[in-house]
């Protein structure tokens, strides 16, 4: 008799992870907002996000929403909840980063300062000041992504957050160094989206404000 050989494991399926800036808001562009409470949508961001429901919407299965805490963030993920059926899903990881003392502070006038400079062309070497640092904002970042996909192994989630931190959660995707991640453009409620595989991850588009995403799968 020759020897029984064991059943193949299949390997694990990815996960899709459809990341979602939030939508404009009053000071979109002018100040630094920050984990500043009571910051809403504008009337362009609540049209931005009922968009961005139905684009997501043409998606076959998506298993979870999850949103920052913020107020932005919230209401962005509140009419993607509801066109896809879920309820939204609040998760501190996704939270935008402490800008600590540049909180609300207007982006004319942090650009005069000379930090200015490292925080575009350095900045894993910057923290703000009794804030974060971007390298612990993209350890964040990337840590809570892990720790859902992980929950959702080969399901689709959508993570409703912030510029800096999809910027940061792309380039580490990409295998770019966090000191180029400003190079990354992240729209308000734009759509990047990642499969993240066994093997690693794989982008499959960033900053998408328009189109279908019902093809989106790894090449």
């Amino acid at each position: 008799m020759g020897t029984r050989k064991s059943p193949r494991t299949a390997p694990p399926s990815s996960t899709l992870v459809l990341f979602v800036r939030h939508g404009q808001t009053p000071s979109t562009g002018k100040l630094l907002p920050g984990r500043a409470a009571g910051l809403h949508l504008a009337p362009k961001g609540v049209e931005q996000a009922e968009e961005a429901a139905r684009r997501l919407s043409a998606i076959a299965k998506i298993d979870a929403v999850y949103a920052s805490p913020l107020e932005r963030a919230r209401e962005t993920a509140a009419p993607i909840a509801k066109a896809l059926g879920q309820r939204t899903r609040i998760d501190k990881g996704l939270l935008e980063c402490d800008f600590g003392d540049w909180t609300g502070a207007e982006l004319k006038k942090l650009m005069k300062l000379p930090e200015w400079n490292t925080v575009q062309r350095a900045p894993s070497t910057f923290r703000f000041p009794q804030g974060e640092s971007f390298t612990e904002m993209q350890t964040r970042m990337v840590s809570a992504v892990d720790r859902l996909c992980a929950e959702h192994r080969g399901g689709t989630i959508v993570c409703v957050s912030h510029a800096d931190p999809i910027k940061a959660a792309m380039a580490h995707a990409m295998g770019t160094h966090l000191d180029l991640f400003q190079r990354i453009v992240i729209s308000t409620c734009s759509i990047s989206a990642v499969a993240y595989t066994v093997g690693g991850p794989i982008v499959l588009t960033v900053n998408s404000t328009g189109g279908s995403l019902g093809d989106l799968r790894p090449s």
